[in-house]
């Protein structure tokens, strides 16, 4: 048997795979499959003789020798998102931005029951027949798997955010067989994979006619979710059916907690979130390749969803989304269901749009340049990006930038070599304490910096 495809090595060996399963779906010798690496992340494998590597690495969304017509992002959406439509450097293309939710679903949710609603209407209205996104597996020892479905309630039953790996090979090597045509819900990494396949084989276009993006703050090892069943006293063994956004409706939207069934009484646990401690500002049990994506707003799909994370929305523990639309079916969907009361949004200013994703923008943007320098230093291939290395970053957010590397990476190894929460806390609690003083210092720092510059200002306009 030969090698695993050179290419798609080189992906997994530079720590650049994200799981999605587009190269075992497009390999034509059918020679890769999906599985658990040690780190509680999925990637392929070689299980026959691979005759042709092109195939797999044109639709990885790391791939780090893209043809030039889908290099990035931007080549991508003048590909697929060819209306008229504003532009902004941080969002993308659009047609519209909202903030809102559905009353049907939004209790049914994770956030405000957007993604729900849009589903159910593409399958009412027949503009899709089935649909692939992500509910409880049938699979032993697997929580969650991307499943297809084509009903109302199958929709409802996959209705909640899961922080868990998933990828789309088993779901896409179905999609030859179904009559009829399909929307695909997926992070920005996914849908970028499956843009790249639509372009490798334009039937894909047709047969796939809407992409719901779902905005991602990172993808998390099975690890997470080990983790915090661990922290409501349920191993990994005897856990099942997590769940990880649980509002509290009399509380805030943030105000959230992770809950499982043990077992071994049926009982379910919870524990809050705010008790966990900071999960996405550190980076623990985040995936590396997330560290080198640019896509803070799933700018290639259809319509874009993510948490209204702003004043005075993020008061509700009901949940509202952001939306932006990106495509003319997209906008008319949006706009008949404010016309039907269906749905209950305001235009949101794009600024404000902004300042909901600021964190994501600040780690992802503004400090990409750093961890590009840091891993060519040490001899690691990178995706072509679309932001300047050459940026000048203050030592103290390149502080900022070298601990929560440094913690990602930590976290999954520790975890990996005790499974249990409180050695693991033990473990990382030097780490986080450096990286808070890190961040701590940077915002203040930043925050002189700011007032210095306001006076200067000031003081010009006076003179």
């Amino acid at each position: 048997m030969s090698s695993i495809p050179k290419v798609i090595e080189l992906v997994i060996s530079n720590d650049l795979c994200i799981g999605c399963g587009l190269c075992v779906y497009k390999c034509p010798s059918k020679a890769l499959e999906m599985h658990w690496n040690d780190l509680g992340f999925l990637e392929p494998k070689q299980v026959g003789i691979c005759k042709e590597e092109r195939n797999c690495i044109s639709v990885c969304p790391f791939n780090p020798y893209p043809e030039e017509e889908v290099k990035t992002e931007n080549e991508l959406a003048n590909l697929y998102l060819k209306d008229k439509v504003s532009f902004h450097p941080l969002v993308g293309k659009y047609h519209g931005i909202y903030a809102g939710y559905t009353e049907e679903f939004r209790l049914t949710s994770s956030s405000g029951g957007m993604a729900t609603f849009i589903l159910v209407d593409l399958l009412e209205q027949r503009i899709v027949n089935h649909i692939f996104s992500v509910k409880e597996s049938i699979t032993p020892n697997i929580h969650y798997e991307y499943c297809i479905t084509n009903t109302k309630q199958e929709l409802l039953d996959a209705s909640k955010t899961r922080y868990y790996p998933v990828t789309l090979s088993a779901v896409l090597s179905e999609i030859d067989k179904l009559d009829g045509k399909v929307a695909i819900v997926g992070v920005a990494c996914f849908i970028k994979a499956i843009r790249l396949a639509q372009y490798s084989d334009k039937k894909l276009k047709e047969k796939i006619p809407f992409l719901v993006g779902i905005i991602c703050g990172g993808v998390k090892s099975r690890f997470f979710t080990e983790y915090l069943a661990d922290k409501t006293g349920v191993p990994k063994d005897i856990c099942y059916k997590p769940e990880f956004r649980i509002k509290d409706e009399n509380s805030t939207a943030v105000d959230y907690s992770f809950g499982c069934i043990s077992k071994r009484d049926n009982q379910k646990k919870t524990i809050k979130m705010r008790v966990v401690g900071d999960m996405w500002g550190t980076g623990l049990f985040k995936a590396n390749a997330c560290d080198f994506c640019d896509d803070v707003t799933t700018e290639l799909a259809d319509i874009s969803l993510g948490d209204a994370w702003l004043e005075p929305f993020i008061k509700d523990g009901k949940g509202t989304n952001v939306i932006v639309t990106r495509s003319l079916l997209a906008e008319k969907i949006i706009k008949e269901g404010i016309i039907s009361k269906k749905l209950k949004l305001e235009n949101l200013p794009l600024n404000r749009f902004l300042s909901s994703q600021q964190g994501s923008f600040n780690h992802r943007h503004n400090g990409l340049p750093y961890r590009i320098c840091s891993y060519i230093k040490s001899e690691h291939i990178v995706p072509p990006k679309r932001h300047d290395i050459g940026k000048s970053l203050s030592i103290y957010f390149k502080l900022v930038q070298y601990f929560r590397m440094n913690i990602r990476k930590k976290s999954l190894y520790a975890w990996k070599n005790t499974e249990n929460s409180i050695l693991f806390d033990k473990k990382m609690s030097n780490s986080l304490f450096v990286l808070k003083i890190a961040t701590t210092l940077y915002h203040y720092k930043r925050a002189i910096f700011s007032r210095d510059i306001l006076k200067k200002i000031v003081s010009k306009l006076k003179s």
